[in-house]
């Protein structure tokens, strides 16, 4: 194995958390391992996503309208469901998991999957990894531990893990911005917006996608779905594909078509829309001064028709939208803006990942939901389901959406 210690970079460090898969699962987990420690009066934050519900296929009547057709039956859903009641608890909370390899085998830095990897995805068979700058050095060194840890998880769990990476193109690029590489960095979303052509967005998904899928990647937290109407959100900046909602969104569409031509899910980011705020959720609160009738109107926008073309990730962010929640809670920890909000105002059905859940807007008032250790937030959640504060059909429903997606990649 190549794996070796290394000493992280302070700046990484804050990058490279684990990222939770499945909204729903991180909250439960903080909630029911460590809900003893909430201040006295504290009110616990509720539980997103147990109300979400299925989207209705059009029904069919005969000719006198007495017969009711039933909907047709998703043999994607009965095969995941399937999957998914011959695992053990323990493997599926792993599945709701996306984390850094340094995390999964307990390493500083990790830029091979050898003996150490197999090892500990053995013993906890996550759902997906995220890989960062530290841990690419080149298209091959990149191509043969990618390649190692799909085997490792197809052997171990029949299904392909979540391998992923933040690859926007512009600042945000962790294959493109390294020379060793050799490929072409598509460049700012911002220029590809003030061009105004959406086949500029395709043909850079399709880059981005093309030199992903090689190194063997194949979801990308990408594309940047917001809509940049504060012009001083340095946050976001030139992240963005602009100011005006349609056009965001119309870019947002092709970029996804592009990576998925390639073979490459995307996750669009950062729901409900961090391009109105002033601050930066890596150092604290930000807070979205809006009605959700307002959010309709222009920062989810870009979300809803990501939506209904079938996008498989939307990554929520830890923005608060007081009007809408009626408190600061940022929409990472919301049951209304998951639930009421993305799962039924906007009928999405697909996965939810939060964003990185060590940034400040999560830690400075929320330190039991610092990911930073899996073992905790892994342990708190099976505990959770252990001693009946949430039922184990309830993550069934989770870890089937999880599956659904892996079995489309193969």
């Amino acid at each position: 194995s190549r794996q070796r210690f290394r000493c992280y970079d302070k700046h990484a460090a804050v990058v490279v958390t684990v990222f939770v898969l499945v909204l729903a699962v991180m909250i439960i987990g903080a909630a029911a391992a460590l809900h003893k420690f909430l201040p006295k009066g504290t009110k616990e934050v509720k539980t997103p996503d147990t109300q979400s519900t299925e989207i209705s296929d059009d029904t069919q009547t005969s000719q006198n309208g007495s017969d009711v057709a039933e909907p047709a039956v998703d043999p994607l859903d009965e095969q995941a469901a399937q999957l998914v009641s011959g695992m053990s608890l323990e493997d599926k909370v792993a599945q709701m998991f996306v984390i850094t390899p340094e995390a999964l085998t307990g390493y500083t830095s990790v830029t091979a999957a050898g003996d150490t990897t197999k090892t500990a995805y053995e013993s906890r068979p996550v759902g997906g990894l995220i890989y960062m700058a530290d841990n690419l050095l080149s298209t091959e060194q990149t191509t043969e531990m990618l390649t190692n840890m799909q085997n490792i998880a197809m052997e171990r769990t029949g299904l392909p893990a979540f391998l992923s990476v933040d690859e926007e193109g512009g600042t945000v690029a962790r294959v493109a911005a390294n020379e060793a590489f050799g490929v072409t960095n598509v460049g700012n979303m911002s220029d590809i917006g003030a061009a105004g052509d959406a086949q500029k967005a395709y043909d850079a998904g399709v880059t981005i996608g093309t030199y992903l899928k090689q190194l063997g990647f194949n979801v990308d937290y990408a594309p940047v779905a917001d809509v940049l109407t504060n012009p001083g959100n340095t946050a976001i900046g030139t992240r963005s594909f602009g100011s005006d909602a349609s056009m965001v969104a119309d870019m947002v569409t092709k970029e996804l078509e592009g990576l998925s031509s390639q073979g490459v899910f995307g996750a669009v980011k950062h729901f409900p829309g961090q391009g109105g705020v002033s601050g930066d959720s890596h150092d604290g609160a930000v807070t979205l001064d809006k009605s959700l009738e307002e959010l309709m109107q222009t920062e989810l926008v870009p979300f809803q028709k990501a939506v209904e073309n079938g996008v498989s990730f939307v990554m929520v962010g830890h923005i608060s939208v007081p009007q809408v929640v009626g408190d600061n809670t940022p929409a990472s920890l919301s049951q209304m803006m998951v639930s009421n909000v993305l799962r039924e105002q906007l009928g999405y059905q697909g996965i939810v990942i939060t964003d990185a859940m060590n940034m400040g807007a999560i830690t400075g008032t929320y330190m039991i939901l610092m990911p930073q250790d899996y073992e905790t937030a892994y342990n708190g959640l099976l505990q959770a389901v252990q001693d009946g504060t949430i039922t184990e059909e309830r993550i069934d429903e989770s870890v089937e959406r999880i599956v659904k997606v892996k079995l489309q990649m193969q």
